[in-house]
C-alpha cells in the first residue's frame, strides 16, 4: 500500500490541537495492561514502533502524533499485524501529558526522536519538548527508568538535553557529551536516512534516579 502524504509539520499551538484527547480503556487496548511502557513522542508513521513491538513482546508501546491521518494509518497496520501490545493516539502531547499518564500504567522509557525542529526563533515555543512537559514526564517515570532523545539538528538536541538535564532526578548515562550509538535495536525512518547521507546524529540518553546529584548533570551540559 502506497503511503499516505501528509504535511511534514502542523502547529501545535493552533485551537485544533489544544483539545483533550479521548482517552480509551487501557485494558481494552493492550491484552496485558500491567506490562512495562514505553512511550515514543511524535511517532509519525510508527515503524519503530512497529518493529519494537514484534521484537519484545514483553513491552506495551505507546505512539502519540499529532498529525491524525498518520496515526489512523499506523493503527490499522497494527491490527493487521494482529499486535497486541502497541497502540497509537492522536493528540497534542503539551496538552494532554497529565491526563493521559496517570490513565496508563507505570511508564519506564520514553523516547523523542527527531523531533520537528522549528528554527525560527519567534517559533521555538512549537517545539515538543517544553519545561512543563519534562516535568510531567519524569514524575511518572518509574525508579530506574528511561528517557532517550535524539537528532540530526545540534541546537533542536541541545535545547533537549538541556531542559531534561535541569530535572534534579535524572542523570546523563554517559560521560561524553553525546551518544555514540543508539541503544534500541531499531532505527527511524530519519535515523536511516541521515545515516545513508553521512549527516552526524547527536544523542543523549537519561536514567531517573531519585536524590540524583544535580551539580554533576550540570556539568555535562
Amino acid at each position: 500500500m502506497p503511503k499516505l502524504r501528509i504535511r511534514q509539520h502542523v502547529n501545535p499551538l493552533r485551537t485544533r490541537y489544544k483539545d483533550t484527547v479521548t482517552i480509551p480503556n487501557w485494558e481494552d487496548i493492550y491484552q496485558n495492561y500491567h506490562l512495562p511502557l514505553h512511550l515514543d513522542i511524535g511517532c509519525a508513521r510508527g515503524e519503530f514502533l512497529l518493529q519494537m513491538a514484534q521484537l519484545q513482546p514483553e513491552t506495551n508501546f505507546l505512539g502519540v502524533e499529532i498529525r491524525q491521518p498518520l496515526v489512523i494509518e499506523a493503527n490499522k497496520e497494527k491490527t493487521e499485524l494482529g499486535l497486541t501490545n502497541l497502540h497509537y493516539l492522536f493528540c497534542n502531547i503539551n496538552y494532554v501529558a497529565e491526563d493521559l499518564l496517570k490513565s496508563l500504567p507505570p511508564l519506564h522509557s520514553v523516547t523523542i526522536q527527531f523531533p520537528d525542529p522549528w528554527f525560527k526563533r519567534k517559533h521555538r515555543k512549537r517545539r515538543v519538548v517544553q519545561p512543563e512537559l519534562v516535568k510531567i514526564l519524569v514524575d511518572y517515570l518509574v525508579e530506574n527508568g528511561t528517557v532517550f532523545l535524539q537528532s540530526d539538528i545540534e541546537d533542536v538536541i541541545r535545547e533537549m538535553r538541556d531542559r531534561f538535564c535541569l530535572h534534579p532526578c535524572l542523570v546523563q548515562q554517559h560521560e561524553e557529551t553525546w551518544l555514540e550509538n543508539n541503544p534500541f535495536p531499531v532505527p527511524t525512518e530519519r535515523e536511516l536516512y541521515v545515516i545513508e547521507d553521512s549527516k552526524p546524529i547527536y544523542r543523549v540518553l537519561f536514567r531517573k534516579h531519585h536524590n540524583s546529584n544535580s551539580e554533576l548533570m550540570l556539568s555535562r551540559r
